[in-house]
């Protein structure tokens, strides 16, 4: 949040200096070749302009003014990488929301099945669990309208909704003659971001799903049961970062810190030499020192890369898995005024303590374990990683695409995480486990395109 508040006022400041700039004599201030570019500027701004009358006078069917304004701003965003953007109001507002990870709704984690909205699972202590929602029941309509036709997007969008307010559930139950008719009252609902398990009866297994407002507090929350629950047996603990997207960077710098006592978390780099920040672990490692593997693959990115690179820097826990997505770049929310939605503008790279940029190239894990893949997921389970997304920063040296990012359902299966908990039962060791040269590690790092 500081991060934002400071572009944010540097931001105005610098309107501000730009006002001041222009209503100076400007040959007092500008080089020939200064002038030239900014007179060159000026040229395609009225080039702009002269096209944008263009469609507005003789485009066949008469434009939207502002989604012609918006497109224009969408395309010169989206031109500067694949992370900048433009929001309009609803999408920075949705944005907000997954941020905050609270918002007004019924508490159900929910997915679309041919056409219709099948619950996954009530959240415990919400609206949908003090109703009795469960696990497969098909939502057929939201107040008396149908959901078939809606996208999940949607249906998820009309279940939401200020605090205290109703809605109607049509409600198909297996074993159930006849549709239920549920009435639900929105409540504050908060986003479970951290879920946590007994792992082999003496391993505390926690996955952190996104990095949101919620993350850091849910981790502490978790530690604490599980430590509680398993006693003095604790061997460790698997945080498992698999598939996570990222999300908030204050958040990535207090998971990292929940398990450091002291030491550079990371530093974002911007433009300009003085817009480096360097963040620092505070004293206090949640876990006690017990051990700790990270489980990361293709899909663990962003926030997720930078609490893995934290800890393998430092040496604080084992990485295991694939090489991650390799996002490397920090975008800051920049809002436009009320109603006018907010930039997402890359701002800086980030670096791992020991100065590693993971742009285009991701964490290596210490250890690398490849998962069984059905035959028939083969082709959909590798990540292409930041390296192949058109327009991606560039980084020196050489970049990797593509990682595998499937995760087995079934737990017994999981190839990374049975690793992990024979190096926390000291059944095999960092080194032991570790890929011989020229074997596994080698063929992971060739293209995927053959699967």
């Amino acid at each position: 949040m500081m991060r934002k508040t400071s572009v944010i006022l540097l931001s105005a400041a610098t309107g501000a200096a730009l006002t001041l700039f222009v209503t100076q004599p400007r040959a007092v201030f500008m080089g020939s070749s200064a002038r030239a570019a900014t007179a060159d500027t000026y040229r395609q701004l009225n080039l702009f302009g002269d096209v944008f009358e263009r469609v507005r006078s003789d485009y066949v069917e008469k434009p939207d003014d502002t989604k012609l304004i918006e497109s224009a701003i969408s395309g010169m965003l989206t031109g500067l990488d694949p992370h900048s953007s433009y929001m309009d109001a609803k999408s920075f507002r949705d944005m907000q929301v997954q941020t905050r990870g609270e918002f007004g709704g019924l508490g159900i984690e929910v997915t679309m099945e041919d056409g219709l909205i099948k619950v996954v699972s009530p959240i415990d202590d919400t609206p949908a669990s003090r109703a009795g929602i469960m696990a497969n029941d098909i939502i057929t309509n939201l107040d008396d309208e149908a959901v078939q036709g809606l996208t999940l997007n949607q249906a998820v969008e009309k279940m939401r909704g200020p605090v205290n307010t109703k809605i109607k559930l049509k409600i198909i139950r297996k074993g159930q003659d006849n549709p239920l008719d549920v009435t639900l009252v929105r409540d504050n609902i908060r986003v479970r971001s951290v879920r946590a398990r007994v792992e082999a009866d003496d391993i505390a297994y926690i996955r952190i799903t996104t990095f949101n407002e919620q993350t850091t507090e849910g981790l502490k929350r978790e530690v604490t049961n599980l430590s509680n629950q398993i006693g003095d047996k604790l061997k460790g603990y698997i945080i498992d970062l698999r598939n996570n997207p990222g999300g908030l960077l204050e958040e990535a710098v207090t998971v990292s810190d929940s398990f450091l006592e002291k030491g550079e978390i990371v530093s974002t780099r911007g433009r300009n030499a003085e817009e480096t920040q360097r963040r620092t672990a505070h004293a206090g490692d949640l876990t006690k020192g017990k051990p700790v593997i990270v489980l990361v693959n293709g899909g663990s990115a962003s926030a997720s890369e930078i609490v893995a690179g934290a800890l393998q820097d430092h040496k604080r826990a084992t990485i295991v898995g694939t090489r991650s997505f390799g996002k490397g770049s920090v975008q800051t929310i920049i809002p436009l005024g009320s109603g006018n939605g907010a930039l997402r503008l890359t701002t800086a790279r980030y670096y791992t303590p020991s100065g590693k940029s993971i742009q285009a190239k991701g964490i290596v894990p210490d250890i690398e374990v490849l998962q069984d893949v059905p035959d028939e997921l083969k082709s959909r389970t590798d990540t292409k990683g930041e390296a192949s997304l058109r327009g991606h920063l560039k980084n020196d040296g050489d970049e990797k695409t593509g990682s595998q990012s499937y995760v087995p359902p079934d737990a017994k299966d999981d190839k990374a995480l049975k690793l992990a908990d024979d190096l926390l039962h000291g059944i095999k060791n960092s080194a032991s486990a570790a890929p011989t040269p020229g074997g596994d590690k080698a063929a992971a790092d060739k293209p995927k395109a053959a699967n």
